[in-house]
């Protein structure tokens, strides 16, 4: 028998928040190490649910937030880019409004535990 080495192990997951820090409708940007890599995301809660994604634009790879932790329209229905008013569904992280119709923000994967949420990886 022949035992399989993983090179490259899961990451530990990371606590990039809590729930208390989260309005519902809000976010809340990070900046964590999760194994080897640097992620610099954001975290959305609405109706209960958390989504996460990195912080950069499709159409420009500019980071989304111009004030700290603010990345919804002023409704917080829509996730907002502050650079060209590119709006993303929260749920799915799609293009709805702006110069990158269809394209979508990269999903970050989280875990909501104990009241805290944990990176887990790029979805």
């Amino acid at each position: 028998m022949v035992d399989v080495i993983d090179e490259n192990p899961a990451p530990s997951p990371v606590l990039i928040c809590s729930l208390s820090q989260l309005e519902d409708p809000g976010s809340h940007g990070f900046s964590v190490d999760l194994g080897a890599e640097q992620v610099e995301g954001f975290v959305v809660q609405r109706d209960g649910q958390c989504f996460a994604y990195r912080n950069s634009c499709p159409h420009t790879g500019s980071p989304l937030d111009w004030v700290e932790h603010q990345f919804l329209d002023v409704e917080g229905a829509l996730i907002q880019c502050a650079v060209h008013d590119a709006h993303f569904r929260i749920e799915s992280g799609e293009c709805v409004f702006g110069p990158c119709p269809g394209e979508s923000l990269e999903a970050l994967s989280i875990r909501v535990q104990d009241e805290n949420i944990y990176l887990l990886g790029v979805a």
